[in-house]
């Protein structure tokens, strides 16, 4: 696959917590990281490698304490709190491990929120949330509420959510870390069809080294710094 227009251009990322204390602590030592149009990349590493600190600044939850960070062709680092609010609705799609649905709502209209937010008219974010849901293969359970439904299948209403608005950019953070094997392959499998018949650019963050070899690019970090770079195999296995 060609890849296209640079969507993550991270350069030289520190990130220090209680700045000027007796106890200030670094976590990021500089990192940098490009990331192409519909690219499908790996970031693997142990607890307390700094992944997490690193998709907060990538996702734009977050600002560096120093360095540039320019997604999409914004630069996170000028931009005002309510210019991120809307850089995270519209340019970014979160897969969080811990679903992140909204109880007692059905999972059709929480695939809807995000158009919602973004001012989408309530006809055609019906239609576009219904699409997404057969895409994930949930179209019979799309008037469940979470708490009707199995792990597997609220991450897929979750993938589905992270669609929504078209991102330029999905961000999966430990993704299949609370299902059983069989259902973390068909999570898997969702981001493959994604990143292979829609182009999709897609960021797995995950401290497995299976799930990442699936990836096109490996990237390993360790104490906040990246020690290695190579590439997987783009597919997942039958």
């Amino acid at each position: 696959m060609a890849k296209g227009d640079i969507i993550i251009d991270a350069r030289d990322i520190i990130k220090r917590y209680y700045i000027g204390q007796p106890n200030e602590l670094e976590i990021l030592h500089g990192i940098s990281l490009i990331v192409r149009e519909g690219e499908f990349v790996a970031i693997v590493g142990a607890s307390g490698s700094g992944k997490s600190t690193l998709m907060n600044i990538v996702g734009a939850l977050d600002k560096p304490t120093s360095g540039e960070y320019v997604l999409d062709g914004v630069n996170i680092m000028k931009a005002r709190d309510n210019e991120l609010s809307e850089i995270r609705n519209r340019k970014i799609g979160f897969v969080f491990q811990t679903y992140n649905l909204i109880a007692r709502t059905s999972a059709l209209k929480n695939v809807e929120l995000p158009m919602m937010y973004a001012g989408v008219p309530g006809g055609r974010r019906r239609k576009r949330a219904k699409e997404l849901m057969a895409l994930v293969e949930m179209e019979d359970r799309m008037q469940h509420t979470p708490d009707e439904l199995s792990g597997g299948q609220k991450q897929r209403v979750a993938i589905a959510r992270a669609m929504a608005n078209d991102p330029a950019l999905i961000l999966a953070d430990e993704p299949t870390g609370a299902l059983d094997s069989k259902t973390g392959r068909m999570v898997m499998d969702i981001f493959h069809k994604l990143h292979d018949e829609q182009g999709k650019t897609i960021v797995l963050i995950t401290h497995s080294p299976e799930l990442a070899e699936e990836c096109e690019r490996i990237l390993t970090l360790s104490d906040g710094m990246f020690i290695g770079e190579r590439k997987g195999t783009p597919h997942a296995p039958s």
